[in-house]
């Protein structure tokens, strides 16, 4: 009993401390919070707090704020994430299903995520390797000129420009365009490679035998579409929106905002910072010093995976000062990932 009071009460220091951004004192608690005790008892578990940890008093203040560790406590004692509201639901689904691409998809719910948590929101492309190939397009922009279009199961588009140094009939491109989507049409990128180098060299074609004209082109279509598979340029791509919102945290800005401002300048760090992405809805907290670099010892991330169907292809999430709504930001970013993944599933 002493202990789930206790919990009470440090439940109310971190929505007060993030609320008020103000340390908290035992007379506001009892003032604020039903906590159905006297302010001598409410001031005993502060001190017994305190001791364990969770709490610390700045030296500036009679009150007390949450330490890493008090906010660890909070999240991992959280009974269940705040849900989004019907009106926050249907704002989520209409904005994003307004999306015409996936730079817009992604767009969107960076500046979306950011907005719903008041935090920098960081949303990562999807990784080509892990994608499957939905279908490819070859089109005839001259009579030797051909532009190839990869579709991948993320909604991301590949394009090529190739130059043919024959004449190329609808005929033969429409023959080609089928034997193509026949043979990587659902398939991952690492065996639609492998298909595809069937198709440049079949395999009863003898070595020292001249390649026939349609093998030739579909030799260089199949090498043009094997180096867009293979092309990882974008893989660390990502998406950043709400910087401005760090002007909240002003109080802090050498130790946690310009810190954290040097990293959203480096995507890679950024992407470490997030950590791996997470199928299942599972969504993770870092909190302070328990992420991969002590730089960024003040800052707390709230991330989870995203991907069409159960598979994770990429991770968004949130990055902030530790100073943060907990249970708002991880139901945005849940919800948010649960809509992003459905677009992808039905693209």
């Amino acid at each position: 009993m002493q202990n789930e009071r206790r919990l009470s009460v440090l439940r109310a220091i971190v929505e007060d401390y993030v609320k008020t951004e103000e340390p908290v004192g035992s007379k506001a608690l009892v003032e604020r919070h039903g906590l159905g005790v006297s302010p001598a008892t409410v001031r005993n578990d502060m001190a017994a707090l305190e001791e364990e940890g969770y709490i610390t008093a700045p030296h500036t203040s009679a009150g007390r704020v949450p330490t890493d560790k008090g906010y660890r406590l909070f999240v991992d004692r959280l009974t269940t994430v705040k849900p989004m509201t019907a009106a926050e639901k249907r704002a989520i689904a209409g904005f994003l299903e307004g999306a015409v691409d996936l730079d817009d998809v992604v767009s969107r719910s960076t500046r979306l995520l950011s907005q719903l948590t008041r935090q920098v929101a960081v949303v990562q492309y999807p990784t080509l390797s892990r994608s499957t190939v939905r279908h490819v397009e070859l089109v005839a922009l001259a009579p030797t000129r051909l532009l190839l279009v990869l579709i991948l199961s993320t909604g991301r588009v590949e394009q090529r420009l190739l130059e043919v140094t024959e004449e190329v009939s609808e005929e033969t491109l429409a023959s080609l365009r089928t034997q193509i989507n026949t043979a990587v049409a659902g398939v991952v990128i690492a065996e639609a490679g492998e298909a595809l180098r069937s198709i440049a060299r079949p395999a009863d074609q003898p070595a020292d035998q001249p390649a026939a004209a349609h093998d030739t082109l579909a030799a260089a279509v199949a090498e043009t579409l094997i180096e867009a598979m293979n092309d990882h340029r974008s893989d660390e791509r990502i998406s950043i929106g709400g910087t401005s919102n760090l002007a909240r945290f002003g109080d802090s800005f050498d130790t946690a905002v310009r810190p954290l401002l040097e990293a959203l300048e480096e995507h890679v760090v950024l992407l470490k910072l997030m950590g791996e992405a997470t199928a299942g809805g599972l969504v993770t907290v870092r909190i302070g010093a328990e992420g991969p670099y002590q730089e960024l010892s003040q800052t707390s991330v709230v991330a989870t995976g995203y991907g069409p169907g159960d598979e994770a292809l990429a991770t968004l999430g949130v990055v902030g000062p530790t100073r943060m709504d907990y249970p708002g930001s991880m139901a945005a970013v849940r919800a948010v990932a649960r809509y992003l993944s459905r677009i992808l599933d039905e693209a």
